[in-house]
Protein backbone atom coordinates (compact mmCIF):
# COMPACT_ATOMS: atom_id res chain seq x y z
CA UNK A 1 0.00 0.00 0.00
CA UNK A 2 1.34 3.41 -0.95
CA UNK A 3 1.55 5.91 1.88
CA UNK A 4 -0.90 8.81 1.62
CA UNK A 5 -1.18 12.31 3.02
CA UNK A 6 -3.99 12.34 5.61
CA UNK A 7 -6.61 15.05 5.05
CA UNK A 8 -6.56 18.04 7.34
CA UNK A 9 -9.15 17.59 10.11
CA UNK A 10 -10.27 21.24 9.66
CA UNK A 11 -10.29 23.97 7.02
CA UNK A 12 -7.03 25.61 5.92
CA UNK A 13 -8.14 28.90 7.49
CA UNK A 14 -9.44 27.32 10.71
CA UNK A 15 -6.34 28.14 12.77
CA UNK A 16 -6.34 31.85 11.90
CA UNK A 17 -5.11 34.23 13.18
CA UNK A 18 -2.35 32.12 14.75
CA UNK A 19 -1.48 30.06 11.66
CA UNK A 20 -2.53 31.59 8.35
CA UNK A 21 -4.40 29.76 5.60
CA UNK A 22 -1.62 30.20 3.03
CA UNK A 23 0.92 28.58 5.34
CA UNK A 24 -1.44 25.68 6.10
CA UNK A 25 -2.12 25.11 2.40
CA UNK A 26 1.55 25.08 1.43
CA UNK A 27 2.57 23.10 4.51
CA UNK A 28 -0.01 20.34 4.07
CA UNK A 29 -0.51 20.16 0.30
CA UNK A 30 3.09 20.79 -0.78
CA UNK A 31 5.59 20.01 1.98
CA UNK A 32 3.83 17.00 3.52
CA UNK A 33 2.84 15.69 0.10
CA UNK A 34 6.47 15.84 -1.05
CA UNK A 35 7.61 13.76 1.93
CA UNK A 36 5.00 11.12 1.10
CA UNK A 37 5.94 11.04 -2.59
CA UNK A 38 9.64 10.71 -1.76
CA UNK A 39 8.96 8.00 0.83
CA UNK A 40 6.94 5.94 -1.65
CA UNK A 41 9.66 6.34 -4.27
CA UNK A 42 12.36 5.24 -1.84
CA UNK A 43 10.43 2.08 -0.92
CA UNK A 44 9.76 0.97 -4.51
CA UNK A 45 12.73 -1.40 -4.70
CA UNK A 46 11.99 -3.01 -1.31
CA UNK A 47 8.52 -4.62 -1.45
CA UNK A 48 9.06 -6.16 2.00
CA UNK A 49 9.08 -2.66 3.52
CA UNK A 50 5.99 -1.38 1.72
CA UNK A 51 3.53 -2.98 4.14
CA UNK A 52 5.17 -1.44 7.21
CA UNK A 53 3.52 1.60 8.77
CA UNK A 54 5.49 4.85 8.71
CA UNK A 55 5.93 4.53 12.48
CA UNK A 56 7.37 1.02 12.12
CA UNK A 57 9.83 2.26 9.52
CA UNK A 58 10.96 5.11 11.77
CA UNK A 59 11.25 2.98 14.93
CA UNK A 60 13.33 0.47 12.96
CA UNK A 61 15.32 3.01 10.98
CA UNK A 62 18.63 1.27 11.76
CA UNK A 63 17.43 -1.87 9.94
CA UNK A 64 16.34 -0.02 6.78
CA UNK A 65 18.75 -0.79 3.88
CA UNK A 66 21.67 1.63 3.67
CA UNK A 67 20.87 2.90 0.19
CA UNK A 68 17.44 4.24 1.21
CA UNK A 69 17.94 4.84 4.94
CA UNK A 70 18.52 8.58 4.65
CA UNK A 71 15.52 9.01 2.33
CA UNK A 72 13.28 7.02 4.71
CA UNK A 73 14.64 8.86 7.74
CA UNK A 74 13.98 12.29 6.21
CA UNK A 75 10.75 11.61 4.34
CA UNK A 76 9.26 8.93 6.57
CA UNK A 77 10.08 11.15 9.52
CA UNK A 78 8.42 14.09 7.79
CA UNK A 79 5.31 11.99 7.13
CA UNK A 80 5.05 10.73 10.73
CA UNK A 81 5.77 14.14 12.25
CA UNK A 82 3.24 16.01 10.14
CA UNK A 83 0.52 13.37 10.47
CA UNK A 84 0.73 13.95 14.23
CA UNK A 85 1.06 17.73 13.88
CA UNK A 86 -2.27 18.28 12.07
CA UNK A 87 -4.12 16.26 14.72
CA UNK A 88 -2.69 17.97 17.79
CA UNK A 89 -4.03 21.33 16.61
CA UNK A 90 -7.64 22.46 16.36
CA UNK A 91 -9.70 25.65 15.96
CA UNK A 92 -10.44 27.34 19.28
CA UNK A 93 -7.84 25.15 20.94
CA UNK A 94 -5.38 26.06 23.63
CA UNK A 95 -6.16 27.04 27.17
CA UNK A 96 -5.19 24.92 30.13
CA UNK A 97 -5.03 21.15 29.66
CA UNK A 98 -7.33 18.83 31.57
CA UNK A 99 -7.13 15.15 32.37
CA UNK A 100 -3.97 13.06 32.70
CA UNK A 101 -1.78 15.37 30.63
CA UNK A 102 -2.47 18.22 33.07
CA UNK A 103 -1.49 16.04 36.03
CA UNK A 104 1.66 14.70 34.36
CA UNK A 105 2.83 18.15 33.21
CA UNK A 106 2.42 19.49 36.75
CA UNK A 107 4.24 16.51 38.21
CA UNK A 108 7.14 16.64 35.73
CA UNK A 109 7.59 20.40 35.26
CA UNK A 110 5.94 22.11 38.25
CA UNK A 111 3.34 24.07 36.30
CA UNK A 112 1.92 24.54 32.82
CA UNK A 113 3.73 27.88 32.58
CA UNK A 114 7.09 26.31 33.44
CA UNK A 115 6.49 23.56 30.88
CA UNK A 116 5.53 26.05 28.16
CA UNK A 117 8.59 28.19 28.89
CA UNK A 118 10.90 25.17 28.64
CA UNK A 119 9.16 23.94 25.47
CA UNK A 120 9.33 27.38 23.80
CA UNK A 121 12.94 27.96 24.83
CA UNK A 122 13.94 24.54 23.50
CA UNK A 123 12.18 25.23 20.21
CA UNK A 124 13.70 28.69 19.88
CA UNK A 125 17.21 27.34 20.48
CA UNK A 126 16.94 24.46 17.99
CA UNK A 127 19.56 25.48 15.43
CA UNK A 128 18.23 25.41 11.88
CA UNK A 129 15.27 23.24 10.93
CA UNK A 130 13.77 20.77 13.35
CA UNK A 131 11.10 20.02 15.94
CA UNK A 132 10.55 20.55 19.66
CA UNK A 133 8.87 17.68 21.51
CA UNK A 134 7.25 16.52 24.70
CA UNK A 135 8.13 12.83 24.93
CA UNK A 136 7.85 9.94 27.31
CA UNK A 137 11.49 8.98 27.30
CA UNK A 138 12.91 5.49 27.32
CA UNK A 139 12.95 5.63 31.13
CA UNK A 140 9.22 6.39 31.29
CA UNK A 141 9.58 10.05 32.30
CA UNK A 142 8.21 13.12 30.53
CA UNK A 143 10.98 15.11 28.84
CA UNK A 144 11.24 18.12 26.52
CA UNK A 145 13.77 17.76 23.71
CA UNK A 146 14.42 18.89 20.16
CA UNK A 147 15.44 17.00 17.04
CA UNK A 148 17.04 18.25 13.82
CA UNK A 149 15.39 18.12 10.41
CA UNK A 150 12.55 15.56 10.32
CA UNK A 151 14.03 13.21 12.92
CA UNK A 152 11.43 11.68 15.23
CA UNK A 153 12.05 10.77 18.89
CA UNK A 154 10.99 7.18 18.14
CA UNK A 155 14.35 6.76 16.42
CA UNK A 156 15.93 6.95 19.89
CA UNK A 157 13.36 4.88 21.76
CA UNK A 158 11.20 7.76 23.04
CA UNK A 159 7.45 8.19 22.50
CA UNK A 160 6.40 11.60 21.08
CA UNK A 161 3.33 12.92 22.93
CA UNK A 162 3.30 16.30 21.16
CA UNK A 163 5.61 18.34 18.98
CA UNK A 164 5.84 21.66 17.21
CA UNK A 165 7.41 22.15 13.79
CA UNK A 166 10.12 24.82 13.82
CA UNK A 167 11.08 24.57 10.17
CA UNK A 168 10.75 27.99 8.57
CA UNK A 169 8.05 26.70 6.23
CA UNK A 170 5.80 26.30 9.29
CA UNK A 171 5.81 29.98 10.23
CA UNK A 172 7.83 32.26 7.95
CA UNK A 173 5.01 33.74 5.87
CA UNK A 174 3.34 35.16 8.98
CA UNK A 175 6.13 35.48 11.55
CA UNK A 176 9.22 35.94 9.34
CA UNK A 177 12.30 35.35 11.52
CA UNK A 178 10.38 35.64 14.81
CA UNK A 179 10.30 31.95 15.71
CA UNK A 180 9.71 32.75 19.39
CA UNK A 181 6.52 34.66 18.49
CA UNK A 182 5.25 31.67 16.51
CA UNK A 183 6.01 29.29 19.37
CA UNK A 184 4.16 31.53 21.82
CA UNK A 185 1.12 31.89 19.53
CA UNK A 186 0.95 28.15 18.80
CA UNK A 187 -0.46 27.37 22.25
CA UNK A 188 -3.74 28.96 21.10
CA UNK A 189 -4.37 26.08 18.67
CA UNK A 190 -3.17 23.13 20.75
CA UNK A 191 -5.63 20.22 20.89
CA UNK A 192 -5.29 18.88 24.44
CA UNK A 193 -7.90 16.16 23.82
CA UNK A 194 -5.74 14.61 21.11
CA UNK A 195 -2.62 15.04 23.25
CA UNK A 196 -4.35 13.17 26.09
CA UNK A 197 -5.05 10.32 23.64
CA UNK A 198 -1.39 10.25 22.63
CA UNK A 199 -0.33 10.28 26.28
CA UNK A 200 -2.43 7.17 26.92
CA UNK A 201 -1.16 5.49 23.73
CA UNK A 202 2.39 6.15 24.89
CA UNK A 203 1.88 4.05 28.01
Amino acid sequence: MAHEVPPLPYDYAALEPYIDAQTMTLHHDKHHATYVTNLNNALQKYPQLQNKSPEELIRGIKSVPDDIRTAVRNNGGGHVNHSMFWKIMKPKGGGAPTGKIADEIKSAFGSLEDFQKLFNDTGTKQFGSGWVWLVRNSGGKLQVLSTPNQDNPMMDGHYPIMGNDVWEHAYYLKYQNKRADYLAAWWNVVNWDEINKRLQAGK
